[in-house]
């Protein structure tokens, strides 16, 4: 039997050896505090799961979706665009619901790449944005995100050779796994960079309603002209902790919505129509949830990073996002610091060096861990 080559080029997993470690620990009984994984422990809001109680009885939610998605979830998301960050979106062409953020950034890739093309991909970033690209015969640029320049692409290292043949540019702010965020200038700077290469950007902007001390994260779709080149992708899984219903849509040109509606129209059946319905309840839910829940996330933040200072890491508190993006001693590759911790303290971290070859010496602490189990994690931390 033979595989197919595409997969050659997928990283070996690199919690592998970690994944091991912490199985044998816990067959000794051992307690180990995970802050490596980036998933809501807080519940979705009450009335979004009603919602699904109640439509879960429609006999009609039982049959197959369609893969644009019920005319009214997409109102829903158009209203809440208009009222988050004062865009319109026409919901017929300009929007399009996904089985959640990751599948919409993985096949978009087959929309746009062609066998050897170029994607201008963030490094340390997002997986996906990566395999996607290999996965439909392209090849990766890689732009370094550095302390240096902010977590912030250098548009103007990118070589002009790799700009002319590049199809497409992957952005996410608020970033993960840095934290990192952007201001409008440096959109601007980016819609000139993309309407004079004629690439198109692709911005993942699903931390934008996980923030702290009062900043308000904008849309890339905020920028003038952003709408005539670019695609955004949003997701319920970080605003409304509803990662585990796997639901989410993309906006932007209606010339670059439609290639990923035919792509995703052959290959899956759209988004359960109940939970459909649990998004539009989800979309309604008033401010002072994302407000609640943000002030239990900030609190952990300043915990995590209180105690990250006070072993030396020098960790400044992030605006937005769910992680803490920390530089390591010198002396460890990011995976020995992580064995490290997991061998002497029971914690575990993801390495940085799981997002690219420029995660390299750092590591990324979820903020998405009980309260109780943090501050057990922070005491073997500090002692």
């Amino acid at each position: 039997m033979k595989i197919a080559k595409r997969l050659d080029k997928i990283p070996p997993y690199l919690f592998v050896e970690i994944s091991k470690k912490i199985a044998e620990k816990k067959s000794q009984g051992i307690e180990i505090i995970n802050f490596g994984i980036g998933d809501p422990d807080l519940p979705t809001p009450n009335t979004v799961i009603t919602e699904l109680q109640k439509t879960s009885l429609n006999i009609s939610n039982h049959r197959y979706p369609e893969t644009d998605g019920l005319p009214e979830f997409r109102t829903a998301i158009q209203k809440w665009y208009q009222n988050r960050f004062n865009l319109s979106f026409n919901p017929e062409t300009e929007i399009l619901p996904l089985i959640g953020a990751k599948e919409g950034i993985g096949h978009t890739a087959f929309c746009f790449i062609d066998n050897g093309d170029i994607a201008l991909i963030p490094d340390p970033g997002y997986p996906v944005y990566s395999v996607g690209t290999w996965f439909a015969g392209g090849e990766c640029y890689t732009m370094p995100l550095t302390e240096d320049n902010q977590w912030l692409p250098d548009l103007d290292a990118i070589p002009k050779e790799i700009a002319q043949k590049a199809k497409v540019m992957w952005l996410n702010y608020p970033n993960n796994p840095t934290s990192a965020i952007a201001d409008i200038e440096y959109f601007k700077r980016v819609v000139d960079f993309a309407k004079k290469y004629e690439i198109i950007i692709l911005h993942d902007a699903c931390y934008t309603e996980v923030s702290y001390d009062g900043y308000q994260p904008i849309s890339f779709m905020e920028t003038p002209g952003a709408k005539d080149i670019s695609l955004e992708f949003h997701s319920l899984s970080k605003s409304y902790n509803m990662t585990g219903w796997r639901v989410g849509y993309v906006v932007g040109n209606s010339k670059l919505i439609n290639p990923l509606m035919i792509v995703k129209s052959n290959l899956d059946s759209g988004i359960p129509q109940a939970i459909q319905s649990m998004a539009i309840t989800a979309l309604n839910t008033k401010q002072e949830f994302i407000d609640k829940r943000n002030s239990i996330y900030e609190k952990r933040r300043d915990k995590v990073v209180g105690a990250l200072n006070s072993i030396g890491l020098n960790v400044e508190k992030p605006k937005a996002s769910l992680y803490i993006w920390a530089k390591i001693p010198n002396g460890f590759t990011s995976a020995e610091y992580a064995t490290k911790l997991l061998d002497e303290k029971d914690i575990v971290v993801t390495p940085g060096s799981g997002y690219g070859e420029y995660g390299e010496g750092y590591i990324r602490l979820s903020l998405t861990i009980p309260d109780e189990q943090l501050d057990k994690g922070i005491n073997k931390l500090i002692n």
